[in-house]
């Protein structure tokens, strides 16, 4: 998946939770957790814009990071709602499959990441390269 598709997938996914999020019951506790989701299920796609211009690989992986967090937090909250019974599942479902779809594609970034930066350091030692 190039970075692209990626962008494009978690911009779909934070207006396809806006949606949904829209649809809840008006009430203190959704208003709150809604609220919650739509802001970190929007930072991710816009986290993982500003990692897309890292101007290293250590601050790609630093942005990346917080991507991770930001999509684990989406989870959290579609839990929280499901699990208050504020929300349906069935309205999530689809929603909560693609948020762990983009954690393990984040997660496996981070990893690739982090080798090539191991890997660099251990051959050319701990200085600075375009993109480590």
């Amino acid at each position: 998946m190039d970075n692209l598709d990626l962008k494009s997938r978690t911009k779909r996914f934070a207006l396809a939770i806006i949606k949904v999020v829209e649809t809840l019951p008006i009430s203190v506790v959704t208003s709150v957790m809604g609220r919650q989701l739509i802001k970190c299920a929007t930072s991710v796609g816009a986290n993982y814009r500003a990692a897309c211009r890292a101007r290293s690989r250590s601050d790609f992986i630093a942005k990346m990071g917080i991507v991770e967090e930001e999509c684990d937090e989406s989870l959290y909250w579609m839990e929280m709602l499901i699990d208050s019974r504020k929300a349906r599942e069935q309205d999530f479902r689809d929603l909560y499959s693609e948020g762990n779809e983009l954690l393990s594609i984040v997660v496996s970034s981070i990893k690739t990441a982090r080798s090539h930066r191991a890997r660099f350091e251990s051959t050319f030692g701990n200085r600075q390269s375009p993109k480590s």
